[in-house]
């Protein structure tokens, strides 16, 4: 049976390490009490949606923040009453009908949105709560930083629309040269300031990502949205003892002894070398293994910086390992040989003493293992 395990303490470290970090702004005295908002989208970074939600509320975190109508509604089936912002703006009616009825926030990025969510507030007679997205460059959800009037003239007959927050997105908030970070940053109050002198009120705002939160003290505002922090997976070095969180967990259901020159997996790509024990393990690339997301970028500049990388890479020992208990309950590293199957993978298991059952322990990024695998919870190791 496999499972994605979540410590709870280490989880609980570093909720307890990012309220620290939020209480120190750096900001103006009214910047002092920063919110949190959670990021719960892709199945809670493949945390378990409605588990890792519950966890951060039993934690002290109550505002969530989802991607999808999908998501919300799960929340709230869930019997979830925690605060839940909505991050992609949308002017599909359906679609916001249901987003209001559920008390679910919008995120308001385009005339037609608000146009449409003031439809739904009138038909259902409710006040409409939102946050504005404000466009800085990252070319996505957002009214465009530099049609500060079109934003006003939309917002003028908003009735029954109360502006509970306005936000952006950093794009490069991970990279070490930040100076497009700090051309958002300004385009950002810019608005607000525009916004805020033709008396509409901006409410709470944030900007900072997980990245962005941790290395702009100044920008933090009012808000800050925690993804990935959460997981202590970081774009940037981990200098804040944040600890990894979540591994994919399997166990031996076969061992044999085969000869050397015995070919192992698909095409043949791999031929024992030495008289060999090897143990199969039933999970592979489809629960996420050995995943990656590096390669989401299609320019021509982009392909050839990655047929560079490749050549750099063939020069490199890039084995897989993953960790497997022995007999004595001590896990030991064991090399995954042969290509890697959808379900299988095998792996060197010679001079070890390991049986079959024996637990198997992979290194995965949780939000590519695959949603139907249980999440377990568990306290310490």
């Amino acid at each position: 049976m496999k499972s994605l395990v979540v410590n709870r303490e280490d989880l609980k470290h570093n909720i307890r390490t990012i309220k620290e970090i939020a209480k120190d702004t750096g900001r103006l005295d009214n910047h002092k009490n920063i919110e949190i908002i959670a990021v719960v989208k892709g199945n809670g970074y493949g945390l378990g949606l409605v588990p890792y939600s519950k966890f951060l509320i039993d934690n002290g975190i109550d505002f969530l923040a989802v991607s999808t109508l999908e998501e919300a509604l799960q929340l709230r089936e869930a019997k979830i009453q925690a605060k839940i912002l909505m991050l992609s703006s949308t002017a599909i009616e359906k679609d916001v009908e249901k987003l209001v009825q559920n008390d679910i926030i919008l995120t308001i990025g385009s005339k037609e949105a608000i146009e449409t969510a003031q439809k739904i507030a009138e038909k259902l007679n409710k006040t409409v709560k939102v946050h504005l997205k404000i466009d800085t460059g990252f070319g996505r959800y957002g009214f465009c930083y530099n049609e500060k009037e079109k934003i006003l003239e939309a917002l003028k007959n908003a009735n029954n629309i109360e502006i509970e927050g306005t936000f952006s997105h950093f794009t490069l908030a991970f990279f070490e040269n930040n100076k497009f970070s700090e051309i958002q940053f300004k385009r950002f109050i810019d608005v607000i300031e525009y916004l805020k002198e033709n008396k509409i009120e901006t409410g709470k705002l944030h900007i900072c990502n997980s990245s962005g939160f941790l290395k702009f003290k100044d920008k933090r505002l009012n808000a800050v949205r925690i993804g990935s922090a959460f997981l202590g997976r970081l774009s940037i070095p981990n200098t804040y003892g944040l600890k990894k969180i979540g591994y994919l967990k399997s166990q031996v259901a076969e061992i044999k002894e085969l000869k050397k020159g015995y070919n192992i997996g698909y095409s043949n790509a791999y031929t024992l070398k030495k008289d060999s024990k090897i143990a199969i393990i039933p999970v592979g690339y489809a629960d996420g293994f050995n995943v990656r997301d590096d390669r989401d970028m299609f320019r021509k500049i982009d392909r050839l910086r990655y047929i560079v990388r490749d050549v750099k890479d063939a020069f490199k020992d890039k084995s897989l390992y993953i960790d497997i208990k022995n007999n004595n309950g001590k896990y030991e590293k064991c090399k995954v040989i042969g290509r890697l199957g959808m379900y299988h993978i095998t792996v060197d298991i010679t001079g070890k003493d390991i049986a079959i059952g024996s637990s198997a322990k992979l290194n995965v990024n949780p939000i590519f293992v695959d949603s139907s695998i249980r999440r377990e919870y568990i306290s310490g190791e």
